[in-house]
């Protein structure tokens, strides 16, 4: 009898052995493949059983959470969405995060370890804290300088502190609320199919994530190349270009809309827009001088994060001379966001020291002790400081005398450059206006703000395409909001 029971107690203990190796197997090596296998809803139940952590502007909270009673208990909401959509992106149940929502997932869904009281807390207690909050660089004023000055025309405005690289405003239009996307059911998905066939793209990012022809506004970096590489060694000089200037290799002339650009000087190309003058420096430079130049503002970046990716801003590293000469002047291939345009403006403001832009200023727990703060750093030195003097006096003259007077603001100093960018087969499409400028405040040892905007539906005369019409009063606004303080 003893012997028997001797076999059920030796049976029990294989059976026992056996079933903790098997729960050792699913809690410890398989553990990763369920929690990651679809059909496993805990994780997602687990996700929106908290509120979220807020995304701030200043000491405003653009986004909030609200208890919906279901299974996925808590929904993303958002304050004035159409106006920060551009920044805060979306959090949706059914169709996931982008922008800062996504780059900022761990901090605001409370996953991220830093927001832990103790190393490895998490992993250890599977556990999870409250939502923390992400504090941006933007200021409220500026961004709706910027909204409202696009008054829902397609286009896009960045504005950059050029001592520090903080974004103060980045705005794309037209916009759209992102708290339609945010649970699940018929309503989101009608808004998502909605939004996406609309031809006028709202959810698309134009500030970061469209790249447009840059056209005269790209100047400005082939003045810095000529100046840089000593092709130009005084502004004031004639150039000695003909007019009209024939593409290097063809028999295709260049046009100016401006007059008096024959044997123009830099300066008074930068301020009436010589296509010639300027399309003939780059070809002076050379491929090789213009690409160094061009890398040093950010063009060719396919790395760039703000902390979201921003698109790369492109000028081809192989082209003839007649697509250089054409590059040189913002067409042919080259294209550039409105940020990367902004960081061009600010780069001239700062002296040549282009700061790496950035769009969060500090993360927080629940409570509000700092987790993790960002700070300004150097991007690249853009161009030599002298180069940097020589072009702002230039791109003042533009406001003051020339095609930029739209941005004018009495009492302070503003640069600016204005842009027309060409595209479409044969340039069949409307152009697209553009404008670029910093501001500096009287008693001021630094300029506060550079701005880029772009209108996409410029209207058809020829002063509102070149940006000094359809753009140059907008970033008038975004600089006065932002020289307020």
């Amino acid at each position: 009898m003893i012997r028997y029971i001797r076999r059920a107690a030796a049976l029990c203990l294989v059976l026992l052995v056996a079933l903790l190796l098997n729960a050792a197997r699913v809690q410890v090596f398989e553990a990763d493949s369920l929690d990651d296998n679809p059909a496993n809803r805990r994780l997602t139940i687990a996700r929106y059983d908290q509120p979220r952590g807020n995304i701030l502007v200043g000491d405003t909270s653009v986004t909030g959470s609200k208890d919906t009673g279901e299974q996925l208990a808590y929904e993303r909401t958002y304050t004035y969405g159409p106006l920060y959509a551009p920044v805060t992106g979306y959090a949706s149940q059914t169709y996931g995060t982008t922008l800062i929502e996504n780059a900022e997932d761990g901090v605001l869904s409370g996953t991220d370890p830093m927001l832990a009281p103790f190393p490895l807390w998490n992993e250890i207690t599977r556990s999870r804290q409250p939502g923390g909050n992400v504090v941006t660089t933007v200021k409220d004023s500026v961004q709706r300088a910027a909204y409202e000055g696009l008054g829902g025309r397609r286009g896009a405005v960045a504005a950059v502190e050029p001592s520090t690289g903080k974004i103060l405003a980045l705005v794309s239009a037209p916009s759209y609320d992102p708290g339609q996307l945010s649970g699940t059911g018929s309503s989101v998905t009608d808004a998502w199919a909605r939004l996406n066939a609309s031809k006028s793209q709202p959810m698309l990012n134009r500030a970061i994530r469209q790249t447009y022809p840059p056209g005269s506004t790209f100047k400005i970096v082939t003045a810095a190349a000529a100046l840089d590489a000593n092709v130009v060694t005084d502004p004031d000089e004639d150039t000695g270009t003909p007019s009209p200037y024939v593409l290097p290799g063809t028999t295709t002339t260049l046009p100016n809309e401006a007059q008096g650009c024959e044997n123009a000087s830099l300066a008074e190309a930068i301020r009436v827009s010589c296509n010639t003058v300027m399309a003939d420096l780059g070809v002076r430079v050379g491929l090789d001088g213009m690409v160094d130049a061009v890398r040093k503002f950010g063009f060719d970046d396919t790395g760039l994060r703000i902390p979201s990716g921003v698109a790369k801003s492109n000028f081809d590293t192989s082209m003839t001379k007649d697509q250089l000469a054409l590059s040189s002047i913002g067409q042919f291939d080259t294209t550039a966001t409105p940020l990367q345009m902004a960081m061009v403006a600010s780069a001239v403001a700062n002296g040549g020291d282009l700061k790496y832009p950035y769009l969060v200023d500090r993360t927080t727990t629940h409570s509000g002790s700092t987790v993790r703060r960002n700070g300004s750093h150097s991007y690249h030195q853009a161009m030599n400081p002298r180069t940097a003097m020589q072009l702002r006096k230039m791109m003042v003259d533009v406001v003051e005398n020339g095609t930029g007077s739209n941005a004018a603001i009495d009492g302070v100093t503003v640069g600016g450059k204005t842009g027309t960018a060409q595209h479409g087969i044969d340039n069949s499409g409307r152009p697209y206006a553009w404008f670029i400028s910093w501001a500096q405040p009287p008693r001021s040892a630094e300029p506060a703000v550079a701005v880029a905007v772009v209108v996409e539906d410029a209207a058809a005369n020829r002063a509102d395409i070149s940006g000094g019409g359809s753009a140059a009063p907008i970033a008038r606004s975004v600089m006065a909001a932002a020289l307020k303080g």
